[in-house]
């Protein structure tokens, strides 16, 4: 890594029409907390950015959906999801919003720069109209049919099956998500970026200048975009909810929430500064500065093309360093999805798990999808738990300091000397800290986070094969070095697993009363982290073990959700043949009482019933087996087919049908009366 010691650090900035989920965080926001912390604990100047999206099309549709305003839709999620990120951990120098003042200013200025400088093309273009709902479409306000990969539901901007990124006028077979209605083509003036005109910029500056130190994955969707041909890109749109264009003729337009949001990183460090007393222009304008986007890959093209032909376009501003970015994170083997529910939404992970953030922490760690999609899986999640944190991490820290209370009274041994055993411990403990610190600064999370656990098991196999409970009955003064050495990297661990564990590592440097002053350096420079005769405190369980009816209860509930998404989406079967009024009435129609029910003998889904249905009390076999138990029918009002030819089933003549129909849940659900009704009653 450099040798600069500023760095200005983004995280992408979440969309206010939903709440955060595990995706995110794996994708963004725990990478860049990782390397936001490491750097501060390296004694760096980090301004760590972020703040929430709250303009674009997709709010408006949220609030429409939900019958509230846009202002209430951001107010609520911009809530949620900035308490989501302090319960968790995430810190951030300054979460702000795309709403506040100070960004609708900066953003305006930005615009109005590269205008008076003339960087934008200005046209009159025909864009899709919806003439029954009177207005322009943006963006996501148009689905079709993919041009490159052929999904059917691409929004107008970007493809979710494929990631690609286009305008609303290429996709194929176009329609109104507003009216679902065909739109038509209509004039109107945008203004936009050519960005054709910075082509040879960005291939110089990425394709050739970051070729052996930015990802691959970033790298190739980079240079695919650039070998396609790069084309203006509108940088205005036609609707109400945004930042003014602040140019003459602009009426009723707003600033593209592509062009506004990445400038949002701009306006939250003016907010910090202004806050803390610093230069904002330090931390974007200073070439000493280096600047790192976290984001996902459906964000490249945004901050490694679009933003850095706008700060290069505009003047003045520093380009970033790196744009590691993630690939997706799935969930228990399915593709995260917010519409469908199917997500671990962070506020009610906590909800679930209280003080256990760092659990998840870590196992997102420990799966990033930094090469690849990775998946996330509750059996996963809970190995991760019970197999590192408390059997590896845990247990050592528990034995080290259990022994030292109990053989010391909580007051650190002073050691005699070193065994070869000793100093090679000593020595490798001191090597960590820089391991870890090459796995971050490539951006290697995953690895790093192993690295901090071979410490922890370190420590543990240290102990195992001292055993010092053992040697405390023959040689005392032998067990005082087991144990100093021993402190030295539970100390260690409480400083070096803070970027990964911020909550565990405080709760350890609590119990070992270590200097809060120590910094990532001190691990390996300094002689001792906690010194002879220091007074340690009692013991406390860093981790604890989660069971498995825990995970099942996680478990259930998405196979739940995947249950009523099923049912949601699932066809109405087409209307059958058309059939006169006298056929109806050829058809006796009853309400019955279930008078007795069992199952019927090598079957799985057959019952036998008894139901009275007034004339008479008859049998009918009914494949209801898996849905109800039999002795939870009877007495069940149900609607019954009665003159329907008997017929054998399984050696049980069946005389009559029960009507049924699918529940929301795909479950089986009896076609019953509203209220008790008389046994006979005729359905007509």
């Amino acid at each position: 890594m450099s040798s600069s010691k500023r760095y200005t650090i983004t995280a992408a900035l979440p969309y206010t029409n939903g709440p955060i989920h595990i995706g995110h965080l794996a994708g963004v926001y725990v990478p860049g907390d990782i390397y936001a912390r490491f750097l501060r604990l390296k004694g760096n100047d980090v301004a760590y950015i972020c703040g929430s999206d709250e303009h674009g099309v997709a709010i408006p549709m949220r609030a429409k959906k939900e019958g509230v305003t846009p202002q209430q839709i951001i107010d609520k999620y911009h809530g949620i999801i900035k308490q989501s990120f302090e319960d968790f951990g995430i810190s951030f120098d300054n979460y702000s919003r795309t709403s506040a003042e100070i960004h609708h200013e900066t953003a305006s200025e930005f615009f109005k720069k590269m205008y008076e400088d003339g960087e934008f093309v200005e046209e009159v273009s025909e864009q899709l109209y919806d003439a029954e709902a009177d207005q322009f479409l943006a963006d996501r306000f148009v689905i079709g049919t993919c041009p490159k990969c052929g999904f059917e539901e691409s929004y107008g901007d970007q493809c979710e099956n494929c990631g690609t990124s286009h305008n609303a006028t290429d996709l194929i077979n176009p329609k109104s998500a507003i009216t679902g209605n065909v739109p038509v083509l209509k004039q109107t003036k945008h203004w936009f970026l050519p960005l054709d005109k910075h082509e040879a910029f960005l291939r110089e500056w990425i394709l050739e200048g970051h070729k052996s130190d930015w990802k691959s994955n970033v790298l190739g969707q980079v240079k695919s975009w650039i070998d396609d041909g790069l084309r203006p890109r509108a940088v205005t749109r036609d609707l109400d909810w945004g930042i003014p264009v602040p140019v003459e003729g602009a009426d009723g337009k707003v600033l593209y929430v592509w062009f506004d949001a990445p400038i949002g990183y701009i306006s939250s460090t003016k907010e910090w500064a202004a806050r803390e007393g610093k230069n904002w222009e330090d931390y974007w304008k200073d070439e000493n500065t280096k600047l790192v986007h976290f984001i996902g890959k459906d964000n490249i093209v945004f901050h490694c093309i679009i933003f850095p032909s706008m700060l290069k376009a505009h003047g003045g501003y520093i380009l970033p360093e790196n744009v590691p970015a993630n690939e997706f994170l799935n969930l228990e083997g399915n593709k995260l999805s917010t519409s469908k529910n199917w997500a671990v939404w962070l506020h009610e992970y906590l909800e679930k798990f209280p003080g256990q953030q760092d659990v998840l922490r870590y196992t997102l760690t420990a799966n990033a999808p930094e090469n690849k999609d990775n998946d996330f899986t509750w059996k996963d999640f809970q190995a991760k738990n019970n197999n590192e944190l408390v059997a590896i991490f845990g247990n050592f820290i528990n034995r080290v300091v259990v022994l030292t209370n109990k053989y010391y009274n909580g007051i650190i041994p002073v050691p005699g000397d070193y065994s070869e055993v000793d100093e090679d411990v000593l020595e490798q403990l001191k090597q960590f800290p820089d391991v870890i610190a090459k796995s971050i600064e490539r951006y290697r999370f995953r690895e790093a986070s192993q690295e901090l656990m071979n410490l922890a098991r370190l420590g543990n196999k240290y102990l195992a094969d001292e055993e010092p409970w053992k040697v405390i009955k023959e040689d005392e003064e032998r067990v005082k070095t087991i144990m100093y050495v021993a402190l030295q990297i539970a100390a260690a661990l409480s400083i070096v697993s803070e970027p990964f564990l911020p909550f565990t590592s405080s709760k350890l440097k609590s119990i070992l009363k270590v200097d809060e002053n120590l910094s990532w350096n001190d691990v390996t420079e300094k002689e001792a982290l906690l010194p002879e005769e220091h007074q340690i405190g009692k013991a406390e369980l860093l981790f604890s073990k989660i069971e498995d009816k825990t995970i099942e209860a996680q478990i259930q509930k998405l196979a739940d959700t995947k249950k009523a998404n099923e049912a949601a989406n699932k066809e109405v079967e087409p209307q059958k043949d058309t059939i006169e009024f006298d056929d109806f009435t050829k058809m006796d129609i009853r309400i019955g009482t279930i008078l007795e029910a069992e199952k019927v003998a090598k079957t799985k889904k057959l019952l036998k019933l008894k139901v009275d249905v007034g004339i008479d009390v008859r049998t009918i076999v009914s494949g209801i087996a898996e849905s109800f138990k039999p002795e939870d029918i009877v007495g069940q009002q149900v609607t019954v087919l009665c003159n329907l030819a008997p017929r054998k089933i399984r050696g049980v003549e069946s005389q009559g049908m029960i009507l049924m129909t699918d529940a929301e849940d795909g479950s089986l659900a009896f076609v019953e009366p509203q209220q008790k009704v008389q046994n006979g009653g005729q359905v007509c």
